[in-house]
């Protein structure tokens, strides 16, 4: 999220971390300086570099990337509490050396019982809610993950108890870190949401503004939340007062008597339960995997659409793409492979796809029909439609529906020293979740639910991503670590909401086939094709690709200042890394390894 310039040795070390940034040198000559690291020994990347820096002592302390991994997530959900948190759920990606084997976790929110495909249609009129109304609300709140994906992930590969890796974040919470215009700005777009609840006023907006950059905040009640849970285990929160606190807040939302800002909707109370609280269990299934150039990718499967579709859209790319291609030609197979990858997630995949549609659609013969459509010197009219399964990659099915609308999510990326590697990427879904900070516990809510479509998207045919009672809604997230001779070669990962694929996409584009390095690759402009009628760019992209692409027939609509908050690692030859993160967007990330290599 961002680079802490504030940060001082001292500030750090009564934070429990023995680093600084920057320049920040922590014992033993570990260095956290900014959003490139090139060295050995282990690394790590995050948004933020209060994160990486609890990441780095941990693998500097001898723990492996599943440790630090958690050490950081934790610390992310104090400092990027908008973002992520226990609040939340994700997708974790883990690669083992020495099984050599790659594991996922899905810690995706789920649905509670009640649950029904009419969750989000207003009653009164029959209509969907309005998104903003869905959202700053108990219908939107699904079953967080998040600890119980951090407690599979220590019990199966870690090193290190839960409670011992929670420590760190509690000390951060407790005695504050800078706010920074990031933070700030999350705030004032949140205002109007924040100012509903007494809890999040209180602690997000003092005085009733948002807090000034560089001022202190502080969150004493989740340190107190980090240490019940290390003391007593993630059952405090699935099975005991945390749950029954976060239970009542979904049911009876904690409205302020007297709001400073007008909400224009109803807050709804929502239908969670503590039976669907402590019934939630992580899954574990296998990743999706697929070849491109000689190169292996796996990334998370169902309910995330994530690795399916950035996998189709490579192999439709290599499929198609002519050989001696200009770099024009290139971003226009990356455009045209990223809409018809979409054409197929929105109408076929969900949580409960079929793994062997799941296989279908990640094959390289699947991919083949689909390159079939495009046109090297004229680029397609969007929307396109999805493939017909029965029939050819090439014949028209009914058109997919639209990509879900958050964008509050974090990433890290770790490696150790043992060539262990975590892909990790974890959300409240809205910048802000649903706006609601539990009572006295000091974490925001999800609103993952409003990723489900609010009402059928495919005409005739089954809408794959409508509500159910204990389902988890389609996400994005696409985790993701690309191996070379059966070694890792490349990790990555970003938030961004329906962008996540195609961020993960061009960083991959960008690395495989523009022949850019891993830091060129991070901070080149980015543009995103979601099989909609124009290209969403930042204006660097549109400015400077953007001649050579119109001249194809591409169209673009609105630029946005930002696509993506990226974390990469790629693998040297000898155990070596370059660990990259974000030089701008987001405020700048941080990357760190054990050992830098000498200039």
């Amino acid at each position: 999220m961002r680079f802490l310039p504030a940060l001082t040795a001292l500030s750090l070390t009564t934070l429990g971390i023995v680093a600084v940034a920057p320049p920040a040198v922590a014992g033993g000559g570990t260095t956290v300086s900014g959003p490139t690291a090139t060295g050995s020994g282990g690394a790590i990347a995050t948004v933020d570099a209060t994160a990486t820096a609890v990441g780095l002592e941990v693998l500097r302390n001898g723990g492996n990337a599943v440790d630090a991994a958690v050490a950081a997530a934790a610390t992310l959900g104090v400092v990027e509490p908008f973002s992520a948190g226990i609040g939340g759920g994700g997708f974790f990606v883990y690669y083992d050396a020495k099984r050599k084997k790659v594991s996922t976790i899905d810690g995706r929110e789920t649905a509670p019982a009640s649950a029904t495909e009419s969750l989000f249609i207003d009653p009164a009129d029959g209509l969907p809610y309005d998104f903003q109304e869905a959202r700053v609300s108990g219908l939107s709140v699904g079953a967080p993950g998040t600890l119980a994906t951090w407690e599979s992930a220590v019990r199966n590969w870690g090193t290190r108890s839960l409670g011992s890796l929670l420590q760190p974040a509690a000390r951060v919470a407790e005695r504050g870190f800078p706010v920074d215009a990031t933070f700030r700005q999350h705030v004032t777009d949140n205002v109007a949401a924040f100012s509903q609840f007494d809890a999040t006023r209180e602690l997000y907006l003092p005085g009733g503004a948002p807090p000034e950059v560089g001022s202190t905040q502080r969150n004493p009640d989740l340190a107190a939340t980090y240490r019940l849970i290390a003391a007593k285990g993630t059952g405090a929160f699935y099975r005991g007062d945390i749950g029954a606190d976060l239970i009542a807040t979904v049911q009876h939302p904690p409205v302020a008597d007297d709001p400073a800002v007008p909400w224009a909707y109803p807050i709804r109370p929502g239908g969670l339960t503590r039976s669907d609280l402590a019934g939630y269990r992580v899954r574990t299934p296998e990743p999706t995997k697929s070849d491109f150039r000689g190169l292996t990718v796996y990334s998370a499967n169902t309910p995330s659409s994530g690795g399916i579709a950035v996998e189709e859209a490579l192999n439709i790319i290599e499929a198609g793409l002519p050989s001696g291609a200009t770099d024009t030609e290139k971003l226009h197979y990356y455009l045209e492979a990223s809409a018809l990858a979409f054409a197929d997630r929105n109408r076929y995949v969900g949580a409960n796809t079929d793994p062997a549609l799941v296989k279908q659609l990640i094959s390289d013969r699947w991919a083949k029909t689909r390159a079939c459509r495009v046109d090297p010197g004229e680029a397609l009219t969007k929307p396109v439609p999805p493939g017909a399964l029965n029939g050819s990659g090439c014949a028209a099915a009914t058109v997919g529906g639209p990509s879900e609308q958050g964008q509050s999510t974090t990433n890290l990326t770790v490696a150790d020293r043992w060539g262990n590697v975590v892909e990790y990427t974890f959300t409240l879904e809205q910048t802000g979740g649903n706006a609601m900070v539990v009572p006295g516990r000091g974490f925001v809510l999800n609103n993952e639910l409003t990723d489900f479509n609010f009402t059928g998207t495919q005409g005739d045919a089954p809408d794959p991503n409508l509500p159910a009672a204990g389902k988890r809604p389609r996400s994005s997230i696409s985790p993701t670590i690309v191996f070379r001779d059966g070694k890792p070669y490349l990790a990555v990962g970003t938030p961004g909401g329906a962008s996540i694929i195609t961020t993960v996409l061009q960083i991959l584009v960008n690395r495989l086939v523009r022949g850019m390095t891993l830091p060129e690759a991070m901070a080149a402009p980015r543009g995103s094709q979601r099989n909609t009628a124009g290209i969403q760019a930042e204006p660097a992209f549109r400015t400077q690709y953007g001649p050579g692409l119109t001249a194809l027939g591409h169209e673009f609509g609105a630029d946005v200042a930002e696509l993506g908050a990226a974390t990469a690692i790629e693998f040297t030859r000898g155990g070596g890394f370059i660990a990259s993160a974000e030089p701008v967007r987001r405020g700048g990330g941080t990357a760190a390894v054990v050992r830098p290599a000498q200039n």
